[in-house]
């Protein structure tokens, strides 16, 4: 800890709200994006909650607020899928932040369950919802690994990082 570094000590409540939304930036954490089909089409989002959870079975996280305009489409989506992101994809990332039909800007094909599967990822996970939980503003969606694919070998290639409202790769 930089001994030197003004301190900001608080007890988060309404009124705080950025500062501790603040204080959750200092958690470094990769960038994902998740995909589902709808009867519109494919759908994805750009998120950081993701978490593994458990080997046997294998379980992952996410969260999603309950407020976002795709919380619906992802909340009741069987099937999707979990892209992990390099850091040469953060246009895609912000892509997919804003719309959640940015398939325009990547190159994706349907999988045997009818998920989009965005090619170039550091891993993909497929999944089957296993369970959804409500925790204050958002759902933690856990779900199934079915199927995962990782690039491999010495140059994987560097994971996008969101950290302190930035992006950045482990290099940098």
């Amino acid at each position: 800890m930089n001994m030197h570094a003004p301190i900001s000590s608080f007890v988060p409540a309404a009124n705080n709200s950025k500062e501790l939304r603040s204080a959750f930036s200092r958690f470094a954490t990769g960038v994902t994006v998740v995909t589902a089909m709808t009867e519109a089409g494919p759908i994805g989002m750009t998120v950081n909650s993701f978490s593994s959870v458990s080997l046997e079975p294998p379980l992952t996280l996410w969260s999603i607020d309950r407020k976002s305009s795709r919380y619906e489409a992802f909340a009741n989506a069987w099937d999707t899928a979990i892209h992990v992101l390099s850091h040469d994809q953060e246009a895609l990332c912000l892509a997919f932040a804003k719309k959640p039909d940015a398939f325009d800007q990547t190159v994706w094909n349907e999988g045997p369950n009818g998920v989009p599967l965005i090619d170039g990822c550091l891993a993909r996970f497929e999944c089957r919802r296993f369970g959804k939980h409500d925790a204050g503003d958002h759902t933690i969606l856990v779900d199934q690994v079915m199927h995962a694919t990782m690039q491999t070998g010495e140059k994987t290639g560097d994971p996008l990082v969101f950290f302190q409202g930035q992006f950045s790769g482990l290099g940098d």
